[in-house]
């Protein structure tokens, strides 16, 4: 079993829908994962089910070398930072931002009588500078812009040093330029070599952030291709992900994708429907 997480036959419904059917996936220590699809693909099903929020219907889901259904999750989950909107919606507006963070550290939201000693307090302000929202730790959490929250959320999902990173859609809602600013903080922590194994969820591929290894695509809650980012992601995997004819351009570390209009030249990325650095897609 893979050290972080291993996926087997995984399959979720609810009642007579299939959220997620017969998904294999493996994430391996030190790896970054960005999983891609569309609206109602099952990419937060697969959050959820990674997060031991939930159990599959059948199959078997591996987190961190425990299986889900023979371990306390409860004793799993602070091993796992989740930083999503559903937990965004617990946090206090009043609370400030130190505390958002630090609180982490009991798994609980809003902090009450509970005591951190200083290397907690030191622990959360490490984070908040690292993101670039030290500035915040005594503003109220309900006063900051949506991409100041976003940051304070990643800040609190790592107090724990967890071993498994869950990002979804950390982007969304945000101007272009706090995407950017958040996109190149991402980047940074992917490229820390002592940062947890990585999982962001998006539907764009404009906000990759670089250093990120692997990509998931995911298309009515099964897996159209899953491998290392620069053979996976293509223009063919992704229309046939989203179902729209696509041009993905790669620039650096960065990627962009468009719809394709009129008809290309022969040879060229375009008309292939890989950009011109990549290889032949691998599915597994």
């Amino acid at each position: 079993m893979s050290d972080v997480l291993a996926f087997a036959g995984v399959t979720v419904t609810r009642g007579d829908a299939v959220l997620l059917e017969d998904v294999d996936w493996e994430i391996e220590e030190g790896q970054r994962w960005v999983v891609l699809g569309p609206n109602g693909a099952g990419k937060t099903t697969l959050l959820q089910l990674a997060s031991a929020r939930m159990h599959p219907t059948r199959g078997v889901a591996g987190v961190l070398g425990e299986v889900l259904g023979a371990v306390d999750v409860f004793e799993l989950r602070p091993r796992i930072g989740l930083a999503s909107a559903a937990m965004a919606e617990r946090i206090p507006g009043d609370e400030r931002v130190e505390d958002v963070v630090v609180t982490a550290s009991y798994g609980i939201v809003g902090r009450w009588r509970e005591s951190y000693d200083r290397r907690d307090l030191a622990r959360a302000r490490e984070l908040l500078t690292a993101l670039g929202a030290d500035r915040l730790a005594q503003r109220a959490y309900g006063t900051l812009s949506e991409g100041e929250r976003k940051r304070v959320q990643i800040a609190r999902a790592l107090m724990t040093d967890p071993e498994l990173m869950l990002l979804d859609e950390p982007a969304a809602g945000l101007d272009l330029g706090g995407r950017e600013d958040l996109v190149g903080r991402l980047g940074q922590l992917a490229q820390d070599l002592e940062a947890p194994a990585l999982v962001l969820v998006t539907h764009h591929v404009e906000e990759i952030p670089p250093g990120f290894t692997d990509v998931l695509l995911l298309r009515d809650g099964q897996v159209v291709a899953a491998g290392p980012i620069e053979i996976t992601l293509t223009a063919a995997n992704l229309e046939r992900t989203f179902g729209v004819p696509l041009v993905l351009e790669q620039h650096g570390e960065r990627w962009t994708a468009r719809a394709r209009t009129g008809t290309p030249e022969a040879g060229t990325p375009e008309a292939t429907g890989t950009p011109d650095t990549a290889a032949e897609p691998t599915d597994r």
